[in-house]
């Protein structure tokens, strides 16, 4: 279970290693708020479609598993769209039509697909967990440095003073790239180090 967690958080980080969702993660990310709103509200219809898709796998024919995997996921989107405009209307407005978007988000489809249709409903569970705080956590920080260097604040509050200059550039949609492609690199330049130490300790 804790190898499946960690999974979506690290080793198979939807957005910075398998990168998928890739529409709504450059698209929202303009604040911190944000990420973490789109990255929640993805996460619960992770879990919940896990959950109900690894009860009804041997049910469901193979000929229109496809197609019930997007009721069921689109039922999930449905409820979460409902939930947020009732408690949390600003952040629904903001985000827009990328909640109802979160239907044909293809981290949720390939997860039913590849891991809840094959496993049991605990371990399904735990997956859609995993990648769902893996999705929330790399879109709160993509989202933190474009509002921290952008606008000068984060999660909505002032951190420098007026002698602050913004790079405006950064809450532009070629900031979500530019951020992106940043993170992306210092991971992989990372994960090179890791690898050529681990690779000297075995030769050692």
């Amino acid at each position: 279970m804790k190898k499946t967690l960690l999974n979506g958080i690290l080793k198979e980080n939807p957005t910075f290693v398998l990168f998928l969702g890739m529409c709504p993660t450059l698209a929202v990310t303009t604040a911190a708020i944000n990420g973490v709103g789109m990255g929640l509200s993805t996460a619960a219809v992770l879990i919940c479609s896990n959950v109900f898709i690894s009860l009804l796998r041997k049910f469901i024919p193979d000929k229109v598993r496809i197609a019930a995997y997007v009721v069921v996921i689109a039922s999930f989107v449905t409820v979460v769209e409902m939930l947020m405009k009732a408690y949390v209307p600003a952040l629904s407005e903001s985000l827009g039509l990328y909640i109802p978007l979160i239907v044909v988000n293809c981290i949720i489809l390939g997860r039913a697909e590849a891991f809840a249709s094959k496993n049991g409903i605990l371990k399904s569970a735990v997956d859609g967990l995993g990648m769902g705080l893996g999705f929330t956590g790399a879109l709160t920080i993509i989202g933190s440095i474009r509002e921290l260097l952008g606008a000068g604040s984060l999660f909505g509050i002032e951190l420098f003073g007026e002698s602050f200059q913004p790079m405006t550039i950064m809450i532009l949609p070629p900031g979500a790239f530019l951020t992106l492609g940043l993170i992306v690199m210092v991971i992989n330049i990372i994960s090179a180090r890791k690898k050529k130490g681990a690779s000297k300790i075995v030769v050692d």
